[in-house]
């Protein structure tokens, strides 16, 4: 029943980054987003993978691909796209 509780967190948590990077990559506009807070979550993400990797959780492991894959999008998209 625990691990039903952490793949619900992990797929509404990986769930709610898909509007922003949509928007990201539609409209090609990164202005308003901070890169450093940016960096930061992903940096957080690829923590959080490495601890779920070390205990052998995968809601942990899957939330934080996918996860890290969306802001490292967006990471791309405020760095590459001016």
């Amino acid at each position: 029943m625990i691990d039903l509780l952490g793949y619900a967190a992990a797929l509404l948590g990986t769930l709610c980054w898909i509007p922003q990077v949509l928007k990201v990559w539609k409209t090609r506009q990164t202005k308003d987003l901070s890169l450093s807070t940016n960096l930061m979550l992903f940096t957080t993400m690829s923590l959080w993978l490495i601890y779920g990797i070390a205990i052998n959780s995968p809601p942990l492991i899957a939330a934080n691909i996918l996860s890290a894959i969306f802001v490292g999008s967006i990471v791309s998209a405020k760095l590459f796209l001016k």
